[in-house]
Parts: C-alpha cells; structure tokens; sequence
C-alpha cells in the first residue's frame, strides 16, 4: 500500500500443495507496519494455511512469506519479540486460572512474571485472574489468547479467527484494541470467514476464494465497486435513467422487475430527475448492501469446508444486516 513505511508482512507467489489438494495458489500481497490487514474468505480459502506459512508452521511449496519483509531483522519468524500469533486450538486448559495460563506461557517464553500482571490489565482481564478458564466467556477467553500473544510485547500480529464467536460488545473492544495497536506502530494481519466483521478496523483487504487472490485493496476501494443502492419504482425506468446519466448518474441497473437500482443519487435528486423526464415515481426504497453480499459476489464457497478446530470457542455468528460504515 504504501512504498515507504517498513514491510511488516511480504507474501509472494506463495504456493502450498498436499497430495491430493492444493490450499493456496501463487498469492502475493504486503502489508506495510503500523497497518491491519484482513485475510477474508469462506473456510477452506487458504487464510490459515497462510498464516501457518508466515509463522513457520508450514513449509511453501514454492514462493515465500516472510515477517518483516526479505532479509529485515524480523524474518525470523516465532521470535518472542516481533511477533506474536493466535491460532485454532488456542491452547486454553479449562482447569487452569488466567493467571496460571499467563505465567506457564511466560516461562516458556523466557518473560519476567511482573508482565503476566502487565498484559491482564492490558486486555482487561485483571479483575478475572483468577477465573478458571471454563468459566470465562468467550470474548474473555479470546482475550486470554491475546494475551498470550502479546507477552513478549511484539509489534507484530497474527490472530486466526479472532471475531469468532464474539458479541457485538466484545467484537468493538477487539476492533479499539487493534486500532490502538497500529497507531503506535504495530501491525496486525487476521483472518475472517466475516467481511463485516473485520471492516470497522481493516486498513487492507485481501479476499481469498478457493486458495487464489480475488480482491486486493482498501475497504473504501471494494465499496466504490459494490454501492448502496436506491431503488426506484417508475413509469418510465428508461426515461428516468436516460435523463440520471444526462445529471451525472450512470450507475443505474434495470433489475428483472422492472424497477431501476440508482447508485450514488439521492432520493431529491431522483425525485428531480423524473420530474425533468416526466415520470412517474410510485416509490423509492433503499437498498443498503451487507458487505457479506459483497463477499459471497467475490467468492465461492469450499466444496469440502475445511474442520472447525476443537476449542473453547463457539461457531462464528452470522452478523446482523447493518451498512458498511466506512467513507465512499
């Protein structure tokens, strides 16, 4: 995105084949420091897999995927102090407190325990430390998780799912969190099955549909090509659209009914078009498009859905229908 900030992420031509699938094909893309970009796309896109590559986890089968861009000094991917990652299982015993958690991470990590007591205030679990982990609910466990990636306090980011199960409460504190994050200079890249889910704090969108690239952009780029619409009951809908394109407005669509699908107009200024064509309006009805309509547009879903790991969280929860909320 930008060509003079720092390389946070760099993934190219990134290809990862098993011996009777393919689960993700050439993709390229960079995500600059201090930036939250969005791996989105049904389950069994590649998002996972991707991540994986990025952490060492998985080897490619051919391209790369780095941290910190070629040859930084945050290549080396798992170092406790440039990066930090939430995966699926998300390692959380139900027996054990949060505190207890944070202090058996800590250790393994070679973290002082004072930052255990740092990072519960941090994610706004510190009147829980001493929660069993089952009884916590799921947004506080997938603050717990977070926690856990931060011990080491890196700037960099790697959370798999991490609006997964969340309420609406739970999902704005996570979006303010990363936010705050980016503006002091981390970076972040995560995973959603959920493009409105993530669209309130992505910076970046990469849309994956069956392992390939199929949008690659800014949010306020995606929603210029898939507008909110008025949609207009007239007389005469090639009149009125006729006479819209003459003010300006050439993105109106005839749907099969007959009814004409007005983008970027206002209703004033539709009402004063068909008065300057002589049309008759019966009604004009907003059309607001979800972004998920927006991905399922750009994508299909996996033929075989890939597993929904095992864990203490719960199924992510199809969003209510509400608007974009980002500037044209």
């Amino acid at each position: 995105m930008s060509g003079t900030r720092p390389i946070a992420f760099a993934v190219r031509g990134l290809t990862k084949q098993y011996e009777l699938a393919t689960a993700v094909t050439d993709v390229s893309f960079t995500v600059p420091s201090g930036t939250i970009a969005a791996l989105v796309g049904p389950r069994g896109a590649g998002k996972t897999t991707i991540l994986r590559v990025l952490l060492g986890l998985l080897a490619p089968t051919s391209g790369t995927a780095s941290v910190g861009g070629p040859g930084s000094r945050g290549n080396t991917a798992g170092s406790a102090n440039v990066i930090g990652g939430v995966l699926a299982p998300r390692g959380l015993d139900p027996a054990r407190t949060a505190r207890e958690h944070l202090w058996v991470y800590a250790a393994a990590a070679n973290v002082v325990d004072s930052r255990v007591t740092e990072v519960l205030e941090l994610v706004g679990l510190d009147e829980h430390a001493r929660t069993k982990i089952g009884a916590l609910s799921i947004g506080q466990q997938t603050r717990l998780a977070l926690g856990t990636a931060l011990l080491g306090d890196p700037p960099l980011l790697v959370l798999d799912e991490p609006m997964d199960g969340l309420d609406p409460a739970e999902r704005g504190w996570l979006h303010d969190f990363l936010r705050k994050h980016a503006r002091r200079g981390g970076s972040v890249l995560l995973t959603s099955e959920s493009l409105g889910a993530v669209l309130p704090a992505a910076d970046q969108l990469v849309v994956l549909s069956e392992g390939t690239v199929v949008y690659q952009g800014t949010p306020a780029r995606l929603r210029r090509g898939h507008p909110d619409r008025l949609v207009v009951a007239a007389s005469t809908p090639i009149a009125l659209a006729t006479t819209l394109a003459a003010q300006g407005f050439t993105d109106a669509v005839i749907r099969p009914d007959g009814r004409l699908a007005v983008a970027e107009a206002s209703e004033a200024q539709i009402r004063t078009a068909a008065t300057a064509a002589q049309v008759r309006i019966d009604s004009i009805v907003p059309d607001p498009i979800h972004p998920d309509r927006v991905l399922a547009s750009l994508t299909r879903p996996t033929a075989t859905p890939a597993p929904h790991y095992p864990g203490l969280s719960a199924p992510a929860q199809p969003p209510s229908p509400t608007p974009y909320g980002i500037p044209r």
